[in-house]
């Protein structure tokens, strides 16, 4: 791992060793050298490029020689391409994790058999045998520094192929007999490949090809599984399949046991269901990973790989860093920005928290309280628009809403729970006295923006793709990932001498484009290609030109790196990884590409496509395993029994229906992808929670920050524990309090269930949709179901986050703080106090309905008071103890002893 840094602000060695050595411990990967490197780099760029290939063309895999012919590859189906999609994610798989290393329990026992053999029989043949065979299955299967790719690896990498091939080749047997005669009626492997008629013996003759090679990619799926994400997903997902074939046996007789019994169904029935439709491993979450996931992933890592990531940090920095608190508050901006990017809470708290976290314990703040602010902070950037999680793109599909929606939506509960985090780490400051960093140690804003403002404009042209243009998720990404090529093309080209030439060339390129489209009707590589002319006039010439323009700015700016390679490149500042695999190249191939400002283009271009494959690797198995899950239930039925089941559980109880979707949302996360925990969720409640008149996209943004909860609650909380490591602090108290920081993550979704005002949605009959002009002007529903909620919410986390620290000028009471508690749920979720205690009434027979709009006002006027007496009796408690000393304003200045503690 290499840690980004800055001009203005280093990490000290001892928080990059400590994060090198947490990304070691939590990281399973191999670290491979040489060949094996080369190797799966080169995997990884052919996985990206048969991305970005779909995002631009689609399907069809076809390209024209000008002049010549156009070469016909094929046209694939949409199973045909999640297949290809799945084996690339496989390869990977097992090319880059380990299937051993030596310390499991079978391995054991076989490592010991010599010096068994060696205390019965000395030194005998028998020994000579044992030590063989341990050497030999230590050479085929065993990885013991997770340095080198073994030969089993390379059997699976083969065999992983093999369910692809057939479906691609094979693709009518599965259209026109599987279908309608089950994997029964399909070819033996000698029908289907006649040459290998003489291997049909055992099995091989008794199974279809098709049968044997759905067992197959199920059982490489659960292997790669096990690799990258740990026995305990795998173990879930084998379970669920035992249960499809054995579900059966279950007594009718007994009353749970009934609700989950199965009718009796056959191999072949779960293997069809699970590989060659779209109910199973090749399924809504995979089809999601194909069209959303993995593209949003490249754009992140072209976006990190461009040095974007090391910017935005400082910039956060030369912001807030001179602030009471200010290492902290930078990394709740720094951490949010990085997390959005990565979606990986483990990822980010190592990446940023080797910089945040040694900064927060020298400015003051505990080793606890710094590493719970970084994983806190870490695990909320997924939920952090434009760019969000991969769960969000599995939302967009779940529910059918535009991801348009779904970033106006998620935009206000995640400014909620960022604003809960500042508050936190405000008032923690206030409490211990700690300043902000010296202006001196910090970059200056103004010239650090004119140095990278560029750094924006993905961003920016993001939204705009999304929001106003209102393009597909999959095509904006491919062109934020063009327009970001092409930018880093032109800073790379940009200097004193070359700027004005640059500009100008791009301009006269410009201007050709929309001249020949204003006068021919195509652009001049269409007319090269032979493309159809269309009708343009002036505007809409220069209009279509501009979408063209991030190829001619990457044309333009190649050719001038082609022509200067060694020029100098002032504002190109990649990622440190581009730079170290440069110069890793160099190092061994004796070409000088690290120092050329052209083979650094060209090395962010490849090392971001590599990052990204690497990246998306994980998520695509983790999407491919769960796909499984919901797989089984809709063959077994499972769905529908455990609707009946969870509304009696919850005795129809709206209120008890969220408490247990969020427990279980918490529970299922601990230790899973995020992206699994809300497959898992949403296929086993998010058809029950609609029957409520919630609308369906609170529901599922529910699910997904309720979940995120897992990684830093007690007893998993993987991002805690990694956090914990790079600041040398005790594990479960940096989690309890990276948990109590996080509790906004419980709050606000709550609220917006309740109130989906407060993600701008207005629901009628169940169903939510985003607000219109016309909704806005209504008043006498805007102002009571939107403005009152939002401005309620945001107090209540103001409340909440007051009463977690207990401190306000001065320590607030026990008292005091649950007076705040009960602020911050009246203001942000009355119906929570409201329906509970309408059933109460009811229980003594008084039919009262006390959910409503008016009462829902007057119960956030009640919390509002409750809030406003608290903080007022808490300053005037501080002026009568300290005078005003502590006035909560921030100070630049830092006191003696933390100014001692940092040296």
């Amino acid at each position: 791992m290499t840690t980004n840094t800055s001009d203005g602000i280093e990490p000290d060695a001892e928080g990059t060793e400590a994060a090198d050595q947490v990304f070691e411990e939590i990281d399973n990967r191999r670290s491979l050298t040489g060949v094996a490197l080369v190797a799966v780099a080169l995997v990884g760029i052919a996985f990206s490029a048969y991305q970005l290939w779909l995002g631009a063309r689609g399907f069809v895999f076809e390209f024209t020689i000008p002049g010549l012919t156009t070469v016909r590859l094929g046209s694939l189906s949409s199973l045909q391409v999640r297949a290809i999609h799945v084996n690339f994610a496989l390869v990977m798989a097992f090319l880059l994790f380990p299937g051993s290393t030596g310390n499991g329990a079978i391995t054991g026992r076989l490592a010991a058999l010599p010096s068994i053999a060696r205390d019965r029989f000395g030194d005998s043949p028998v020994t000579r045998a044992a030590e063989g065979i341990r050497r030999g299955i230590w050479w085929l299967f065993v990885d013991e520094e997770s340095t080198r790719i073994a030969p089993s690896d390379l059997a699976l990498v083969l065999l992983s192929t093999f369910p692809t091939a057939y479906y691609l080749t094979q693709y009518d047997e599965i259209t026109d007999i599987i279908r309608v005669r089950g994997l029964a009626g399909a070819g033996t492997l000698g029908e289907v490949v006649p040459w290998l008629s003489a291997a049909e013996v055992g099995f091989l003759a008794e199974y279809s090809l098709a049968y044997l090679m759905g067992v197959l990619a199920i059982l490489l799926v659960l292997e790669a599984t096990r690799r990258a994400l740990g026995l305990l997903l795998t173990l879930l997902v084998s379970l669920f399949l035992l249960y499809a074939k054995y579900g059966y046996l279950l007594p009718r007789d007994l009353p749970v046991a009934q609700t989950f019994a199965t009718s009796e169904l056959r191999w072949n029935q779960i293997v069809q269901n699970l590989w060659y439709t779209v109910e199973g491993i090749l399924g809504v979450p995979v089809g999601v990973s194909v069209r959303f996931i993995y593209i949003f992933i490249l754009f992140g890592a072209f976006l990190e790989m461009s040095g974007a990531g090391k910017w935005f940090i400082d910039l956060a920095y030369s912001i807030t860093g001179t602030r009471k608190g200010g290492p902290a508050k930078a990394s709740v901006v720094a951490s949010g920005f990085m997390g959005m990017l990565s979606g990986s809470s483990v990822a980010n708290t190592v990446t940023t928290g080797a910089l945040t976290i040694p900064l927060m314990k020298r400015s003051g703040y505990s080793p606890e309280f710094s590493g719970a602010v970084e994983s806190s902070v870490s695990s909320g950037g997924q939920i952090l628009p434009p760019v969000m999680g991969a769960a969000a793109f599995l939302i967009v599909e779940y529910t059918g809403t535009p991801f348009r929606d779904v970033v106006i939506a998620a935009t206000l509960p995640a400014i909620a729970f960022f604003f809960g985090m500042w508050v936190m780490v405000h008032f923690e400051a206030a409490k211990h006295g700690i300043g902000g960093l010296s202006r001196s140690d910090l970059l200056d804003l103004g010239p650090h923006m004119r140095r990278g403002w560029f750094y924006l404009v993905p961003l920016g042209l993001l939204l705009y793709y999304l929001v106003i243009a209102r393009l597909s998720v999959g095509r904006a990404g491919w062109l934020t990932i063009i327009a970001t090529v092409a930018l880093i093309s032109m800073v790379a080209a940009y200097n004193e001498r070359t700027g004005p030439y640059l500009v100008g060339a791009v301009a006269a390129g410009y201007a050709l484009f929309a001249v020949s489209l204003a006068s021919l009707g195509v652009t001049p590589i269409e007319l090269a290609y032979g493309a159809d002319a269309a009708e343009y006039g002036v505007t809409g010439a220069l209009g279509e030109a501009l979408s063209s323009l991030p190829t001619i700015i990457t044309a333009i700016s190649v050719a001038f790196l082609l022509a200067d390679p060694r020029g100098d490149a002032p504002l190109l500042d990649l990622d440190d990884d581009v730079v170290d695999a440069a110069t890793w190249f160099d190092d061994r191939t004796g070409f000088e590409v690290a120092s050329s400002r052209a083979g650094q283009f060209g090395s962010f271009v490849l090392k971001a496509m590599d990052s990204g494959a690497k990246t998306a690797t994980i998520v695509v198995v983790a999407v491919a395993a769960a796909g499984i899950i919901p797989g089984v239930i809709g063959i077994t039925g499972l769905g529908g029994s455990l609707r009946a089941l969870i509304i009696s559980v919850s005795g129809g109880s709206l209120v008890l229906l969220l408490i247990l979707a969020g427990l279980a949302a918490v529970i299922v996360g601990m230790g899973m992808p995020t992206t699994v925990m809300y497959i898992i969720i949403v296929v086993l409640l998010g058809p029950v929670l609609p029957e409520f008149g919630i609308a369906i996209l609170a529901v599922h943004l529910f699910v997904l920050y309720l979940g995120l909860m897992a990684d830093v609650t007690p007893p998993v909380m993987v991002a805690a524990y990694a956090a914990a490591g790079i600041a040398k602090s005790d594990p479960f108290e940096t989690g309890k309090q990276a948990f109590l920081l996080s509790l906004n993550k419980i709050l606000v979704p709550f609220a917006f269930v309740f109130s989906p005002g407060i993600l701008l949605l207005r629901t009628t009959d169940g169903q939510g949709s985003i607000l219109t002009g016309a909704d806005v002007s209504d008043l006498g529903f805007f102002l009571p179901e939107v403005v009152a909620p939002v401005v309620a919410v945001f107090a209540g986390v103001y409340a909440l986050g007051v009463a977690i620290i207990g401190y306000y000028h001065t320590d607030v009471r026990a008292g005091a703080r649950v007076s705040l508690i009960a602020a911050a749920v009246l203001l942000s979720v009355p119906g929570m106090v409201l329906l509970p205690a309408s059933a109460a009434f009811g229980l003594v027979g008084i039919d009262v309905a006390l959910y409503s709009v008016t009462n829902e006002l007057v119960a956030r006027g009640v919390g509002g008071a409750l809030l406003v007496v608290g903080l007022v009796r808490n300053r005037r408690r501080a002026g009568g103890e300290e005078g005003d000393d502590d006035d909560g304003s921030d100070r630049r200045e830092r006191p003696d002893s933390q100014t001692a503690a940092s040296q």
